[in-house]
């Protein structure tokens, strides 16, 4: 998986992740960077401007590195907290918004995150770069069925917490014990059988003109009134 970005670079030697190779500008300026891929003896390979334009999807700062894929943390692994607070993303589609949500999730003590194999984004370099830093204190599961993850839980004791526009004010649900939260999908919200395997149903007032707001938004707010209901 390439990464890029100077701040993304930082955090992945400073967390002392694998590094297979680095790209760099010929006149990347930032000669700490070069010096701790040096130290560990990565390969770096100096390039001209266009051949990173060319490998990089976004703003690459002059820096690109080879790392390994992502590794999930397997479900069983989450299972391992009590009175755990888990977040549920239902087929979540921008990278961007899963980034959001991760380094949210991160601030707030959130204990993992629990993601579909299929039709969903995964944790790629936009994630990465997104979270800055946050993924590698957030632990992700990714399941093949959801809604078989979701009756598991129940049976563990968990509660599960939708979230949509037809629902109970979020302030007035009680968010203590273990719990999970779903957050659905950009454009479609909640899956109808995840919703009816949802115990309760959060709802953020909308007192605006707009009817809906941005899914890592949402997650946020209701991350922290939960946080605030468990204390």
């Amino acid at each position: 998986m390439y990464i890029y970005g100077k701040n993304v670079a930082i955090e992945t030697l400073r967390n002392h992740q694998p590094i297979r190779k680095a790209y760099i500008y010929k006149n990347f300026q930032d000669k700490n960077i070069i010096s701790d891929l040096q130290e560990r003896n990565i390969p770096i390979r100096f390039v001209d401007k266009f051949e990173l334009d060319k490998l990089a999807k976004g703003n690459h700062q002059g820096i690109m590195l080879d790392i390994p894929d992502y590794e999930y943390t397997p479900l069983e692994e989450l299972f391992k907290k009590e009175n755990a607070l888990f977040i549920i993303l239902d087929h979540l589609e921008d990278p961007h918004n899963l980034g959001a949500i991760i380094r949210t999730c991160e601030a707030a003590g959130v204990d993992g995150i629990i993601l579909p194999k299929n039709r969903s984004v995964d944790v790629n370099s936009t994630v990465m770069r997104t979270s800055v830093g946050a993924l590698d204190y957030v632990k992700i599961a990714q399941v093949t069925n959801l809604v078989g993850t979701m009756k598991e839980l129940k049976e563990k004791g968990f509660w599960i917490v939708g979230t949509d526009m037809d629902g109970t004010n979020y302030r007035e649900i009680d968010y203590c014990g273990n719990t999970a939260i779903v957050i659905g999908n950009e454009g479609n919200g909640m899956a109808r059988l995840v919703k009816e395997n949802c115990d309760f149903i959060a709802s953020i007032p909308m007192n605006g003109k707009v009817n809906s707001l941005n899914a890592s938004v949402a997650a946020g707010i209701v991350i922290y009134e939960a946080i605030a209901k468990r204390k």
